[in-house]
């Protein structure tokens, strides 16, 4: 009997990295996080998942009640690895849940999955001068997996500049990559000159790289996930508010707003409130792509579309069901208060990037494993017989 391509997904979140992998053909048996409103989210989508989804702090897990798999998923979070943290790095009280999921898979003993998936922000790769991403590296080295790493932005498959780095491990028994190569020869469209350079100084880590092919770059706007509102909906600020917005923004992009305002057709911008200067700037995006999705923590969190043209402008948050399209997950039955489904969006990976990494990497390399493994069974059979 074929083995199947199952997946236990720790930091489940509302569910994403399970639409992109289902998608490619992936089956989730086993999820788990510690947010109770995103499990509601979650279960309110996959309407089959009273059984599997844990809820609990990934350090406390029974790690025997973790099924067997051939694949296990961890998107931890980014908090204290992005620029916008506090940069406490795999030591802060968030991001070191990663720690919990390397417990639980030292806890899994024989049963560990051939493969592993972690994603967080690209800054995991400086965190620390690079310390804590190496560290990272050499924990799943330490269980039996060779590694291999590569950076995809979400901007190749949906309007929204979202970079992230991916770290793969792989049961290998065979020798590894021995890194010697000049950089150059590591990059590509997902190892950019960063990423080529850790692997080329950090010839200790036990590598195994894998040719990606190009992504090519899907034409989608801003404009094509944006609901038509009317004038009269309750996510249309007031003028006061939107007024001050306006004034929030620097010289330079006052000007590009007014000539938008001035526009004969209707134009959309993105803006994010940013402290400069110990003052709160509204800084504007208009070049078709929406800015990273983010939690709502505070003003800065919050995605604000700008529309302007024929001497007219708006303001408005970003609608939910406008977060699920620029993740890629346009038919997510979406559940709970406005913040819930934005930090449940802003904590999420986007779906057709698990898409192209499952159908470009996972599953081939699985399929290879389990060639490797089918073929020593039948080699062990000939040999007792």
């Amino acid at each position: 009997m074929e083995k199947q391509q199952t997946v236990a997904e720790f930091f489940a979140g509302i569910g994403l990295m399970r639409m992109g992998l289902e998608r490619a053909g992936w089956r989730v048996v086993w999820a788990n996080d510690i947010d109770e409103d995103k499990m509601r989210m979650y279960r309110n989508h996959y309407k089959d998942d009273q059984a599997h989804f844990h809820l609990g702090d990934v350090h406390a897990l029974d790690h025997s009640m973790i099924p067997t798999v051939e694949l296990a998923t961890a998107s931890f979070p980014c908090n204290d690895l992005s620029l916008a943290g506090a940069r406490r790095g795999l030591a802060g009280q968030q991001s070191g849940a990663f720690w919990g999921f390397i417990d639980a898979l030292k806890g899994m003993g024989s049963r560990r999955p051939p493969l592993v998936l972690l994603e967080n922000v690209a800054g995991f790769l400086t965190s620390h001068d690079g310390n804590d991403f190496r560290d990272a590296c050499l924990a799943l080295n330490d269980l039996g997996y060779a590694v291999d790493a590569f950076i995809i932005d979400a901007a190749f498959f949906v309007p929204q500049s979202r970079q992230r780095l991916f770290l793969i491990g792989k049961k290998e028994k065979c020798q590894t990559d021995m890194v010697a190569e000049p950089p150059s020869f590591y990059e590509s469209d997902c190892r950019p000159h960063a990423l080529a350079d850790f692997i080329l100084w950090n010839p200790e880590i036990r590598w195994s790289l894998r040719d990606l092919p190009a992504i090519p770059k899907t034409q989608t706007s801003l404009r094509d996930i944006l609901d038509d509102l009317p004038a009269s909906s309750v996510y249309w600020w007031s003028r006061q508010r939107a007024e001050y917005l306006l004034n929030q923004m620097s010289e330079r992009h006052r000007q590009i707003a007014e000539r938008m305002i001035e526009g004969k057709e209707i134009s959309y911008g993105t803006v994010f409130r940013r402290v400069r200067n110990g003052r709160s700037m509204a800084e504007l995006r208009t070049d078709g792509i929406a800015g990273c999705l983010r939690t709502p923590r505070g003003g800065s969190g919050r995605q604000i579309l700008f529309q302007a043209g024929k001497r007219k402008y708006s303001v408005r948050l970003l609608t939910p069901q406008e977060c699920a399209r620029l993740m890629g997950a346009d038919d997510f039955a979406i559940s709970g208060t406005l913040n819930q489904a934005l930090f449940g969006f802003g904590d999420a990976v986007c779906v057709p990037v698990i898409q192209w990494i499952a159908e470009n990497y996972l599953t081939p390399v699985w399929k290879e494993l389990y060639a490797n493994e089918t073929q020593q069974e039948y080699y062990r059979k000939r040999a007792a017989v």
